[in-house]
């Protein structure tokens, strides 16, 4: 069977009259009207009218079910729709897959269908143009993402997701029996990214996370998508100046190749103003009063009010050391104080950064002080002893930026198959 398409259906134009095309997709609807049929088809790059003349191909078509797959060989010629520009005649109809009849939600979007009965149909989802918008949209955000840290230096890297121990010595990992072995899934590439930047120096990574928080928020989810990047002879200012630049390029590159998708989402996307606001956590925590001291962590409602002051993308800089990790490294003129930022959307924590400690005897020190075992990280803290650079790095919420950029609350909305403390399949 011959399955090739000659266009696709966003390729067609006016200016081809005449022209015999072959196209495919599916069938979005269909319309008898006396002698003639009318079918609505749509591929991944848009829509299309064909009108079926004939007996037979009327009769092919008469008991065909909409969202059925078929192939089209036919002619570009005039139309009086009001909808389109043209039309295709078509002189062959292929039927190449026929849907069920009732299908478990509309994709076209007539009926509403609630966020679970459309993760349950995920693929036919995507064939709902505000749903397929969303994960176009993404796919430029990573070509942004990975354009601009390509053009700094960096080198993109795949680190393992099944580990030996806690990567941060943090709680919340799912654990899992490797052959006689316990094993993790990972929650962060942060020591492995440290360790590359003994060789490679500028390192990057885009991989899915696992962190096992029964959190039952729109902005959680157990597997999620993360940004990572890793830098030797940069502090962590430097470090937040890159972040800033891979955001705003992110919407720029939106902005400019997502016309459409921006018409369907009914958005406008802008590339933000530069630079971020940066906000000490002592100024946030004097504008928050509330009764807050130094040391005092900032709870949700906290960033909410704070979020409401500061609308937006700003950084939160200067956390005390300790509300930070181990690998965080203390400011020289308050080691209270850590060289750490929070990149924030108004209350929306996107990323979390700083300088990290490349002292292994600090590092030993740090691990025994927050209650660590630092003989459980001798196989990272090897890597310390060869002759380890001074570096930062951070880690951006891919889901979180995409929840932002398409102004949809829910980040199950720009994942395709989430995954939460309830949601195993499909």
């Amino acid at each position: 069977m011959d399955l090739k398409r000659t266009h696709y259906m966003g390729n067609l134009n006016v200016s081809m009259k005449g022209q015999k095309v072959i196209i495919g997709g599916w069938v979005e609807d269909l319309r008898e009207l006396g002698k003639l049929t009318f079918l609505t088809l749509r591929d991944v790059t848009g829509v299309a009218q064909i009108v079926i003349v004939g007996e037979d191909g009327i009769k092919q078509v008469k008991d065909l079910n909409r969202q059925s797959v078929v192939r089209v060989t036919g002619t570009v010629q005039d139309t009086k729709a009001r909808d389109f520009p043209f039309e295709v005649k078509s002189e062959k109809i292929e039927i190449l897959s026929r849907a069920v009849h009732p299908l478990p939600i509309d994709p076209i979007g007539r009926l509403e269908s609630n966020i679970d009965n459309r993760l349950n149909a995920r693929a036919l989802d995507l064939r709902n143009q505000k749903t397929a918008s969303i994960f176009k949209m993404r796919h430029h955000a990573l070509q942004s993402i990975r354009k601009t840290l390509t053009e700094l230096g960096f080198i993109e890297v795949n680190t393992p997701k099944i580990i030996g121990s806690a990567s941060e010595g943090g709680a919340n990992l799912f654990s899992l029996k490797y052959f006689d072995k316990q094993a993790y899934l990972a929650q962060s590439p942060q020591l492995y990214k440290e360790q590359l930047t003994v060789g490679l120096e500028r390192v990057f990574e885009i991989s899915s996370f696992y962190r096992a928080e029964k959190s039952h928020t729109v902005r959680h989810l157990t597997e999620f998508t993360s940004v990572d990047i890793e830098a030797d002879f940069v502090d962590y200012l430097d470090v937040a100046e890159i972040l800033e630049t891979v955001v705003t390029n992110v919407f720029e590159y939106v902005e400019k190749n997502c016309i459409e998708e921006q018409k369907i989402l009914g958005i406008e996307v802008k590339k933000p103003k530069t630079p971020f606001e940066r906000v000490t956590y002592k100024q946030a925590i004097e504008e928050l009063g509330l009764g807050l001291v130094e040391g005092d962590d900032l709870q949700d409602s906290h960033l909410r009010k704070l979020g409401e002051m500061h609308p937006g993308f700003y950084f939160l800089i200067d956390w005390p050391m300790k509300l930070k990790p181990f690998y965080i490294h203390e400011k020289e003129d308050n080691p209270s104080l850590s060289k750490s930022f929070d990149l924030q959307y108004g209350y929306l924590e996107l990323s979390s950064g700083g300088r990290r400690l490349h002292d292994p005897n600090k590092i030993r020190a740090r691990l025994t002080e927050q209650g660590l075992n630092p003989s459980q990280f001798e196989d990272h803290l090897k890597a310390f002893d060869w002759g380890m650079p001074p570096h930062s790095g951070w880690g951006l919420g891919l889901d979180r930026l995409m929840s932002v950029l398409t102004k949809i609350d829910n980040v199950r909305e720009v994942v395709l198959y989430p995954r939460d403390p309830e949601r195993l399949f499909p």
